[in-house]
């Protein structure tokens, strides 16, 4: 029987990460009216991703919020897109670290 050899493989991450990019400063002037926090991350946003943090399912979330289920898991995939992670938890993660919720 032959033995598995794990292999590492550097990655050689980008300059400027999409994120950072999206950190930039906006002037008041061109914001909406609606309060962004992070990489246009709203309230409501910000919001949805704490009762993610609180670890109730997607349906109980969607109650709390008073949403869909499918309307708060196509915002939470929206918000994943625009963070540039995988998942909701690596989403809550994002925000945790920038103490937003």
């Amino acid at each position: 029987m032959e033995q598995a050899t794990l292999v590492r493989h550097a990655v050689k991450e980008p300059t400027v990460s999409p994120v950072r990019e999206a950190l930039v400063a906006v002037p008041a002037s061109t914001r909406e009216s609606v309060p962004v926090i992070g990489p246009d991350l709203t309230e409501d946003e910000i919001q949805l991703l704490a009762e993610i943090a609180t670890g109730v399912t997607t349906d109980v979330a969607a109650r709390r919020l008073e949403l869909s289920a499918r309307t708060l898991r196509r915002r939470l995939r929206s918000i994943c897109d625009r963070l540039g992670v995988n998942t909701p938890i690596e989403a809550v993660v994002w925000a945790a670290r920038r103490q937003l919720i």
